[in-house]
């Protein structure tokens, strides 16, 4: 049995998570309030954010924007239709494999896409700090065990 994982953390280790989650919360709430005053819901910006996510390409698959929200496709398929309907994204054919659904962006989504990119952007410097401060400590603690 891996000791490690039933352990019980110590207090500190207690105030790093409760600072984490805390800190993850205020990103999370901060991205909902700057979707909102964009005119799209967090998912909506998610989708949008997702579809540009992969190298190379400029679109993601219903499948693989299931995976990067957690959610079932079926439900995706319904996000993307609203989406497309408030001319956020288009859906595509894949040229190799008419099977394949893409999801590209349109102007509009890009647009909006983009800024709050941008907007999130600034906001990861303080969640990054905190990720980094969590890891170190996780390492050290490790190297205790």
């Amino acid at each position: 049995m891996d000791k490690s994982r039933t352990r019980p953390l110590d207090k500190a280790g207690l105030e790093r998570q409760s600072r984490f989650r805390y800190e993850l919360r205020k990103f999370l709430r901060f991205g909902e309030e700057a979707s909102r005053s964009a005119g799209v819901t967090a998912v909506q910006h998610h989708l949008m954010l997702h579809t540009q996510g992969f190298p190379g390409r400029e679109w993601a698959s219903v499948g693989e924007l299931a995976e990067r929200l957690q959610t079932a496709p079926h439900g995706v398929v319904a996000l993307v239709s609203r989406c497309e309907e408030a001319g956020l994204v288009r859906r595509q054919a894949n040229a190799g494999d008419g099977r394949l659904v893409e999801v590209h962006l349109t102007a509009k989504g890009r647009r909006i896409m983009e800024k709050l990119a941008a907007q999130h952007h600034a906001q990861l410097g303080g969640l990054a700090a905190v990720i980094d401060a969590a890891r170190a400590s996780a390492v050290h603690e490790a190297g205790e065990a």
